[in-house]
């Protein structure tokens, strides 16, 4: 059985996840914040309230890269520069964070609805590194002379589980994480790593052929 995405395409999406998924951000700061204020049990429905509203978008992305690739897969190495593109502006973005003393102490803040899955859906269903990830960060990755329903379903299962590690992670360390993300020594060490790798993943994104 062949496997469905390209092995090159496949380990250097892994990295960018990996990085992205570890990246504060709306999701996590949001598991940080469950998980303060309301126990472990709560955090644990918000994470899988937010990887439900992760399937959705990776269901309407199935359909519409899906005819994309189908209708102009020429168009993808437009997307694909596009992706590096973008994916290196966060890397600077990140890298500038990290040395120029500009980065803000994480705010820690939670909806306090009655239902915590239907709160961490809400969160990330309204994400907008969620928009950006799919409409600039995971076009790259797809190989346009593959079936892209298969590409999608591997690309949705590393990231729905890479995406439960990290903000699992948050969710049930979350004091000691909001601590550490005040302190701007951390802050700033941390900006500067994912600013590295992510500089890192865009190069190797755009040398591609």
């Amino acid at each position: 059985m062949t496997f469905p995405v390209d092995t090159q395409l496949f380990v250097l999406f892994l990295g960018v996840m990996a990085v992205m998924a570890i990246t504060p951000g709306p999701a996590n700061v949001f598991a940080i914040a469950t998980g303060i204020q309301r126990g472990p049990r709560a955090a644990l429905e918000g994470v899988a309230g937010m990887n439900a509203a992760t399937l959705v978008w990776f269901a309407a992305a199935a359909l519409g890269l899906a005819a994309l690739v189908k209708a102009y897969p020429q168009a993808f190495r437009v997307l694909a520069v596009a992706g590096g593109v973008y994916v290196a502006w966060l890397g600077l973005k990140s890298l500038w964070t990290g040395l120029s003393s500009k980065g803000k102490a994480l705010a820690v803040d939670a909806r306090m609805g009655a239902s915590a899955f239907r709160d961490g859906f809400a969160v990330q269903i309204a994400n907008p590194k969620a928009v950006l990830f799919f409409t600039a960060v995971l076009p790259p990755f797809l190989d346009p002379a593959r079936p892209a329903g298969a590409q999608l379903a591997v690309f949705a299962a590393v990231t729905i589980g890479m995406d439960v590690l990290a903000m699992t992670g948050y969710a049930l360390a979350g004091a000691s994480l909001a601590r550490g993300f005040q302190r701007e020594t951390f802050r700033r060490g941390f900006a500067v790593v994912v600013g590295l790798l992510l500089l890192t993943a865009a190069v190797l994104i755009l040398i591609r052929p």
